[in-house]
Parts: structure tokens; sequence; C-alpha cells
């Protein structure tokens, strides 16, 4: 089984409707081009611009079964492939930065706020989701088992770690931020340490604070007939505006997943308790930083 994802490396438009049109075009092209699923950069809706006073973030939030979300249902359904669409959540009296995915008969299968929402900048804002999920997503290809993170969430070990034991086997990440080495070395070690996928779209280098570099990475370090280890990112894409395609060996991924050492082969859960502790104390001073 090959999964093909589709990462919108896509500029923003300045309105929700030119979000909507822009993001049909690009799920149109990414069916012709053979994409399985599309997967768009973080908070598409509003292309990652929102105010942090409330009335006017209450303008720009759009709820879970707004007009907007079901015309990309409506289009997963009418091309026949899975989209991941990002947006700025009315969720009650808050907002949230989220993500829901619609499979390739247009039902919608995951839905997913941001964990580890940036509370050292705007995102203090917003209020984060409460767990990590994964749902069986029907392609034309057959059943895979997604996760998802958004961002600030491959920063934290836990996030991916999590997705893993719920059996996740490709993880979709959408972003938006400057994806440096030490970003795209965060994914590398996400997925190789996990031994499952791990797609990633970011807003192209006009976007400020953003730079492309939307990446793919399968985990497969190892190969049988291979002496040496193997290079695990299948996909980096440049700067610049654009739609790429990241190519996921399913068969190949879920063989070594089985046979090989990483993931959750040897865990020994007894010995991490200082993991589940809500603070410990550090010498680290929480200030204001980057994203």
């Amino acid at each position: 089984m090959k999964l093909k994802v589709a990462l919108l490396q896509l500029l923003p438009g300045k309105s929700l409707s030119e979000q909507l049109e822009k993001g049909r075009e690009a799920c149109e092209r990414a069916k012709q081009m053979g994409a399985d699923i599309a997967l768009f950069p973080e908070m598409w809706s509003c292309g990652y611009d929102f105010p942090v006073e409330k009335d006017e973030l209450e303008a720009v939030s759009i709820g879970a079964e707004s007009v907007f979300i079901k015309c990309f249902q409506s289009f997963a359904k009418e091309l026949g492939i899975c989209i991941a669409v990002t947006y700025l959540e009315a969720y009650g009296a808050f907002s949230r930065n989220s993500l829901v995915v619609f499979d390739m008969n247009g039902q919608r299968v995951l839905d997913y706020a941001k964990v580890h929402t940036c509370d050292f900048s705007e995102e203090r804002v917003l209020t984060p989701g409460n767990d990590f999920h994964v749902c069986d997503l029907q392609t034309a290809e057959g059943v895979v088992k997604i996760g998802a993170m958004i961002c600030y969430d491959r920063e934290f070990p836990e996030s991916a770690r999590i997705l893993m034991l719920k059996g996740a086997e490709v993880i979709l990440v959408p972003n938006a931020c400057p994806m440096e080495i030490n970003r795209l070395s965060q994914l590398r070690g996400r997925a190789y340490e996990n031994m499952l996928g791990i797609a990633t779209c970011n807003y192209p280098s006009r976007k400020p604070d953003c730079n492309g570099h939307s990446s793919a990475f399968d985990g497969v370090a190892y190969l049988p007939d291979a002496e040496d280890s193997r290079d695990t990112c299948i996909l980096e894409a440049d700067e610049c505006e654009g739609i790429y395609i990241a190519a996921f060996d399913i068969d190949r991924m879920r063989e070594y997943r089985r046979t090989e050492v990483h993931g959750n082969a040897y865990r020994r859960p007894e010995k991490y308790g200082l993991l589940v502790f809500d603070r410990v104390d550090e010498p680290f001073v929480r200030r204001d930083k980057r994203r």
C-alpha cells in the first residue's frame, strides 16, 4: 500500500472566502497529482493571523459545523480525496487551534485541538485541546491509522509517543513557524523513535515567520538487505509556495514496525513515573520566546 500525502504549502488569502476558494483549488490539484490526503498548514481559515482581543477573536473564529468546514467535507466526497483542514475554532465562549479530517467519502473521522498551545505568544488567548486522537482513515489505497499534532506539539516527545501507543501509522502535522534544522531534526527523531510516518505542512517563506520546508519522514531507518541505515526523509520542500507530494510505503512501514526494536517493543513504562507529574521543579525561567 502506497499512501500519497499532498503538503499544501500555500500562502493564505485575506478573507475566509479567499481561504475557501484557494483551498478548494488546492484540493482539486492534489487529487489530479494522485494524492490520497490533502494536508493544510496550521489555522488555514485565517492564515494563522488572529487578534488577541476577545471580541475580535470571536469574530474571526468559526464553528466546527460552519459552512467553511462543511464545504471541505463536500470537497472530500466530490473529489474522492481525504482532506485535513485547519481552522480557528469557536469553542463555546473560547477559541481553539483545530484540525478536522474527512475521509475520501466525506465522513468526518478525526477532530483535534492543539494540546500544546504557545502560551508564551498570541496563543495564550486560545483554549488547549484535551487529548491526542487516532482514527482509521479510508483512502483509495486502503485504510491507514492516522493521528495529528499541530506545530508546537512536536516539541514534546510525549505527543508522538501517545499517538504511536494508540496505533497511529502516520501523523499529520499542520505548522506555522520557521522549519530550520533543529525542528526538522525533531520530526526526524519522532518518526525514528516511534517507527511511524510524519507529514508536516508549513506556510511558504512569503508568510511572515514561516519558511516553507514542509517535510515527510517515514521512520524506516534500516532495510534487511542494506548494510547501513537509510535517510528517513522522503521529502523536504523548498521555501516556495506549492503542492508537494510525499509517498509513504505503508506495507514496508508496517513490516518494519513488526520486526524492529523501537517504538513500543522494549519500553519500560514502570520506570517513567516522573513523566506523569503535573510540574517538576526546574531551573528554567519561563519567558516569551519564539514559537
